[in-house]
């Protein structure tokens, strides 16, 4: 339930701010707000200044600006009428110029908040938890060819550059790569000493449209960590030891490991382990899963990375720097939904967006209120960059889908009629319909584990 609030209030929050963009802007081009509301529902309080009445509703997600003339739709319908009536101060009284500004206020506002809470984010500073550079390659477990095997990447090469960008986690690595589909990357390779050059071109994966390479994490088999009742420490494993061997199957990285286990799926397993200068064994015994996987009850050794900025300068660029590659971003995984991708997995709906902020937030604020602040705020300027991509497109009903209208009422230096802005609406009601009905069946889907 905890989840739920978090997510409906940070959801919230990115809405009220596109709201805000739409009314500030409003207000500069000479129309009247009639009403600017946090929140939506029944009002809790208010009060009116000037001609615009201020207040808070009952249920804090978003937010609304209802400006003067905005039903003059529903008017023009019921009156006949082929033009929206135009009284002074009204939305549709303004020029096209002017409400194109008011439609483009609100998305530009969701970059803005996105800019400010990326900046303020590396301001504070956060820590991230990952694995080094070093990488292993899938195709030694599945037998499977990959862009990695392409390019002439080795398991325990270390990736340390990325198009000229020094790397040293797994975390830079993967979401490099997942923004990357389709797009050449120079990475610099750092092989045993050796430094080489080699370039990689990640294809797309078809459930999620994220860019792949075909790499595993090098995680050293050391124990960071262990689960109070897992299998490890009922072996009598210890915090800091190194595993070598399972059933006289040596390793030399987790993924190794699993892999043995789930081949072979021992429900015992003789274990070999260094602990300091000594070498000892330990017996486990497992269960597995049907897919073959098992659980060790064991934490393994990563790095942490402790981002910050220098100064509020650094912060700034950093936060401009964020955005525009979220940005980027965004629109290239818009563009991969018309290439093949699993819709249903790839898009969220708003109970999968409501859960991922509250659980994003419940996680990271049980790891401490900075941690809990720095994490949500980071998604939610993400999100706030899906929310200003997807009002943009040229869908009637958005704002993108207004701004499209306006621009041809510019060129053509007369408005459209109101049967043709209906029939314009009514396929964007069609088509936010569909998206919608995609998006709960997803939902369903995801919240079912399928």
């Amino acid at each position: 339930m905890v989840n739920i609030v978090l997510g409906l209030l940070g959801l919230g929050l990115v809405v009220f701010f596109h709201e805000l963009g739409h009314f500030i802007m409003a207000r500069l081009a000479g129309v009247e707000v009639e009403e600017f509301s946090l929140g939506w529902g029944p009002k809790l309080a208010g009060f009116k200044y000037g001609n615009t009445i201020y207040r808070i509703s009952a249920f804090p997600i978003g937010g609304f600006c209802r400006m003067k003339g905005e039903d003059s739709y529903r008017k023009a319908m019921e009156q006949g009428l082929d033009e929206f009536p135009k009284e002074p101060g009204s939305y549709f009284a303004a020029k096209p110029l002017k409400r194109i500004m008011i439609a483009l206020a609100g998305p530009l506002m969701n970059v803005v908040f996105a800019i400010i809470v990326f900046s303020a984010v590396f301001a504070i500073g956060y820590s991230v938890q990952s694995w080094g550079n070093r990488i292993v390659l899938a195709s030694e477990f599945s037998g499977e060819n990959y862009p990695a095997d392409v390019a002439g990447l080795k398991s325990g090469d270390a990736i340390v550059s990325i198009n000229g960008d020094s790397v040293s986690s797994f975390a830079e690595i993967q979401e490099a790569f997942a923004l990357s589909a389709g797009r050449p990357m120079e990475l610099g390779i750092d092989r045993t000493g050796n430094r080489l050059d080699l370039r990689v071109v990640p294809s797309m994966d078809k459930e999620s449209g994220a860019g792949k390479v075909g790499v595993y994490a090098w995680i050293d088999t050391r124990i960071d960590d262990l689960s109070p009742a897992g299998p490890a420490r009922l072996a009598g494993l210890q915090a800091g030891d190194v595993l070598l061997s399972a059933n006289d199957f040596d390793f030399s990285h987790s993924a190794a490991l699993y892999d043995y286990l789930s081949r072979e799926r021992p429900e015992r397993v003789r274990v070999v382990y260094q602990r300091g200068e000594s070498i000892g064994e330990a017996p486990l015994i497992l269960v597995y899963e049907p897919d073959g996987s098992t659980d060790l009850g064991v934490l393994w050794s990563r790095i942490t990375l402790e981002i910050k900025a220098t100064g509020p300068v650094d912060a700034l660029a950093r936060g401009w720097s964020e955005t525009v590659k979220t940005i980027g971003a965004t629109f290239r995984g818009i563009g991969s939904l018309f290439m093949g991708v699993n819709v249903l997995r790839a898009v969220s709906g708003p109970a999968r967006i409501t859960w991922m902020v509250g659980q994003i937030a419940a996680d990271g604020f049980s790891a401490g209120l900075a941690s809990g602040i720095t994490v949500s705020f980071n998604f939610l300027a993400v999100l706030s960059i899906g929310l200003f991509a997807m009002n943009l497109l040229p869908i009637p009903i958005l704002d993108g889908g207004w701004i499209v209208l306006f621009i041809i009422e510019a060129v053509r230096r007369k408005a459209a009629k109101v049967k043709t802005v209906l029939r314009y609406q009514t396929i964007g009601l069609v088509a936010i319909a569909a998206l919608f009905l995609m998006t709960t069946v997803g939902d369903i889907l995801f919240f079912s584990g399928r």
